[in-house]
Parts: C-alpha cells; sequence; structure tokens
C-alpha cells in the first residue's frame, strides 16, 4: 500500500491497525468474504459465471435449483460451497482463472476495505506469515489476493485437484466452520497469532488464535464477539448491523 492511501484513512481505521501491528503477529490468518471486502464474491461470481456462459447452461440450471435449496436449508453450508467448485469437473483451469479475474476487476469493484489491505501490507513488511482463508472457490480468491499481495501458496480456499491443467471433482479441502482451523492446523502446523472473520463460520478459527478480531461482523458474530472479549472492528463507511 501506498503510502499515500494510508495518509487518507481515518484515525479509527490507523488506530485500528495499530493495535493490530503492536501485537506482533507472526502468523495471521484472514477470512475474505465480507472481512477482506464488502460481499460474498464465491456468491458473485457464482451468479456471474452462469449468466456469462462461462458454466454450460444445464450445469447452470442445475446449479441454480441446488442453491435455491441451500438458501431454504436443504443444503448444508459445507455441501454448497464443494458443489459450486466441483460443478466447474472438465474446464481447463487456465480459463477459469481468466474468468474470476476478470470478474474481481470488471464486476466487483471497490469493495476492498482500504484499512484492511493495508493492515496485510504492512504485516507482509514486518515479515508476518499471512494466510487467506475461506470457504470460496480458491479461483476467486487467488484473483481477490492480488490486491494483498498473499500468493497462491498461502490460501486455503475451497479447492479440488486439478490434472493436466482439467478441473477434476476431487475436493481437496473446504474451509468452511470447522474446516478452517482444520486447515490451518493441516498446512500451517503453527500458532495463529491473529485472525480476522466476519461471520459465524469464522468462530473456530477466531478462537483458536491468540487474539480474535472480529471484522464488519455480522451480528451472530458479534454476539459472540462480546461474549469472548474478542476486539470488534468496523471498516470505515461500515455502520454496525442491529
Amino acid at each position: 500500500m501506498h503510502a499515500a492511501e494510508v495518509q487518507t484513512l481515518p484515525p479509527t481505521a490507523k488506530q485500528f491497525i495499530d493495535s493490530v501491528l503492536r501485537l506482533r503477529p507472526r502468523v495471521a490468518a484472514f477470512d475474505c468474504d465480507g472481512t477482506l471486502w464488502s460481499g460474498d464474491a464465491g456468491e458473485g461470481f457464482f451468479d456471474w459465471e452462469i449468466k456469462q456462459g462461462v458454466v454450460g447452461p444445464e450445469v447452470g440450471r442445475a446449479m441454480r435449483a441446488r442453491y435455491a435449496e441451500y438458501k431454504a436449508g436443504k443444503v448444508s453450508e459445507e455441501q454448497m460451497c464443494g458443489e459450486m467448485v466441483t460443478m466447474h469437473k472438465g474446464m481447463p483451469e487456465a480459463e477459469l482463472l481468466g474468468a474470476t479475474a476478470d470478474y474481481f476487476e470488471h464486476s466487483f469493484p471497490s469493495r476492498v476495505f482500504p484499512e484492511m489491505r493495508d493492515l496485510v501490507h504492512r504485516l507482509h513488511n514486518d515479515d508476518c506469515e499471512v494466510w487467506a482463508v475461506s470457504s470460496s472457490n480458491e479461483w476467486i480468491i487467488r484473483a481477490g489476493m492480488r490486491e494483498f499481495g498473499i500468493p497462491d501458496n498461502r490460501i486455503l480456499a475451497a479447492a479440488v485437484e486439478v490434472e493436466n491443467g482439467i478441473i477434476t471433482d476431487r475436493i481437496i479441502r473446504i474451509p468452511s466452520g470447522p474446516g478452517k482451523p482444520e486447515a490451518l492446523r493441516e498446512v500451517v502446523g503453527k500458532e495463529i497469532d491473529t485472525a480476522f472473520g466476519n461471520s459465524r463460520w469464522d468462530t473456530e478459527m477466531l478462537a483458536m488464535a491468540k487474539h480474535a478480531f472480529a471484522v464488519n461482523p455480522n451480528p451472530d458474530l458479534a454476539e459472540v464477539a462480546r461474549q469472548r472479549n474478542w476486539a470488534i472492528y468496523f471498516p470505515d463507511g461500515v455502520s454496525p448491523r442491529p
């Protein structure tokens, strides 16, 4: 980031960043949707790719119906997140990476929280090991991480195996709820000093960290944060939800 942008941050944002940096974390884990940016990039890309014909019409219709079942509570969060990845079986990965980059750049503009981007870059500068953890598909998270300088090998998102450049339906991981700390323990294998999340699906990840930050929290997570005395921060321009 960008020194000029740092200067434009309001005092509350600077205080938040300083409160994290004072902890001198060595390993930090960030949820993405709703935490690093407003909105759900995974959900948004899902809708966009069906409309754009990135997947075939038959797959699109079937997945629309499946998503309606998920919203009605008939399909679990983990199962839906998995199917939103395996729906791409048979596609060249390069094609999907191009689509997610196009979506994030042109159809998901100005959603990044500037102070979160600044915080991540300053953690990098302090030699902190920064991980992005998300139940959204790995390809959209890779596109988003270009704003944050987090490399592909420090992304733990919903992922499947890719064979000879072609996407399979063999799931590697779906980091949602308890799956987030499981992925961190399996891959990172270190104590998590600071963790950041916005929803109840981040509760277990926040609980595993030395210091938890509920950023832009939904009311259910805000209540848990208050009960557990976790720090709560709403990014500049975001009003706390009742």
